[in-house]
């Protein structure tokens, strides 16, 4: 195991998605729990069968904004007129599908399903998870590891020199450069040397620790442009494919950014000091 190694790192960003799939918010402190940041991806759209709905299905849903207000959420939708949707009283609840995980939510209401199905032009639904019984993937996490609605884990992690090196070899190709938002973290990390984050198994920021538990294998999600929701072309997947392959057959695909895990709660604020504490040994990319 490599010694401690030290570090000046600070978290430079962080980033809520209210709605699974929809447009980030930035904020300047936020409060970390077991399960995830403070109302990130508590809500999400499902389709008429009950299956989760995100950019994968729906790119335009790079274009929902959601604001997280004390009773529910504001919604705005290009030139739809805002609207507010309050907390279900977990009265009328629905069976939803987000990967393996069969999850029992609350329904919203049936003209706020009404307006999304006529914002969207599909039939879709808005739930809400108003009990955190989903486990993030035990193959990876620690036993008892209590998630949102994310993809698998509580938090998504990533550095700005990362994205930097990415974005040089982008250009050196005669290609755009692309924003952080394309890989919706909830975390970045300034300071850091590109790639760096490969080496972290355990990290404090404030006085929260994480545990990075896997690395994150990326989708055609990283293609749409986050301001307008439309497909790009290739790119960055094209040059992640030459450059970020992962080595673990676990995690097959491309690879930017790093799952976590939090061993416990606290206040995370933009401009935290971030500590190394372990690092981990073997390869996460193939060349």
């Amino acid at each position: 195991m490599r010694p401690k190694e030290k570090l000046t790192l600070k978290l430079g960003a962080i980033h809520i998605h209210p709605v699974k799939g929809g447009r980030s918010l930035g904020l300047e402190s936020a409060e970390l729990h077991r399960e995830g940041l403070a109302r990130d991806r508590r809500w999400m759209l499902i389709d008429a069968d009950g299956r989760f709905q995100s950019q994968r299905d729906l790119p335009a849903l790079a274009r929902l904004d959601a604001e997280p207000t004390e009773d529910g959420l504001i919604l705005t939708f290009g030139e739809e007129a805002e609207r507010f949707v309050p907390f279900p009283d977990g009265s009328e609840r629905v069976d939803a599908r987000l990967w393996q995980n069969e999850l029992d939510v609350a329904l919203a209401g049936e003209e706020t399903n009404n307006a999304l199905s006529r914002w969207f032009g599909e039939d879709v639904r808005l739930i809400y998870q108003d009990r955190i019984d989903r486990q993030a993937d035990m193959d990876f996490a620690p036993a008892e590891s209590p998630v949102s609605l994310a993809d698998g884990y509580p938090l998504l992690i990533a550095t700005t020199d990362s994205l930097r090196d990415l974005n040089s070899r982008l250009v050196y190709d005669g290609e755009e450069p692309v924003p952080m938002g394309r890989f919706r973290p909830n975390l970045v990390i300034d300071d850091s040397g590109p790639w760096r984050e490969d080496t972290w198994r355990t990290i404090r920021i404030g006085g929260v620790t994480l545990d990075l538990v896997k690395p994150c294998a990326r989708c055609k999600v990283t293609t749409i442009d986050q301001l307008d929701g439309v497909v790009t072309g290739e790119q960055p997947l094209q040059i992640l494919r030459e450059t970020r392959f992962s080595a673990d057959r676990r995690v097959p695909g491309v690879l930017f950014g790093w799952n976590a895990v939090p061993r416990g709660e606290g206040r995370l604020d933009v401009g935290d000091r971030v500590e190394v504490l372990e690092h981990r040994d073997g390869e996460v990319v193939r060349g």
